[in-house]
């Protein structure tokens, strides 16, 4: 059975590089870490990082350490005062994140670790896949409301 979960309210960071990407991945290198690449996540210095765009990766968990080794090159902002997260859990997680959707979540490219930005519903959310049969999902807390009824909506459709 799948099912629907908002997770508690939890510290949220976009991180962001905006120039001399090499540099931040050298600083990141030299203190034992490596940035996800796209469509990717991984622990990195007590965060986990979650790369949803070319220069952006979301944090969860502690960033201090992040902040020295972006040095000028890019920057921090908190976002979750903004931002629901919800898990969807079991085996229709994937049909039910197409259910008005405009992503492939069956894609075998999209398995444990991946992450991705889409549409669902008319709302920009982000995904990350925790586990075979979990999926977290970012959503404007002002589409929340919303969302979690869709999905509520679609769960008999998608089995």
């Amino acid at each position: 059975m799948t099912e629907i979960r908002r997770l508690p309210a939890a510290p949220l960071h976009a991180v962001e590089i905006w120039s001399n990407p090499a540099a931040v991945a050298a600083r990141f290198a030299e203190a034992g870490a490596a940035l996800p690449t796209m469509g990717r996540s991984g622990p990195v210095l007590g965060a986990t990082l979650l790369r949803v765009e070319p220069t952006v990766w979301l944090a969860e968990g502690d960033i201090a350490a992040l902040l020295p080794l972006l040095g000028d090159d890019g920057g921090v902002t908190a976002i979750g005062g903004g931002v629901v997260r919800f898990a969807l859990t079991g085996p229709g997680w994937r049909a039910l994140l197409m259910a008005d959707g405009l992503f492939d979540a069956e894609s075998r490219d999209f398995g444990v670790g991946g992450c991705a930005a889409t549409v669902i519903a008319h709302a920009a959310v982000r995904l990350w896949v925790e586990a075979a049969d979990a999926v977290r999902v970012y959503v404007p807390a002002s589409m929340a409301e919303g969302m979690e009824h869709h999905w509520r909506a679609n769960l008999p459709l998608v089995g």
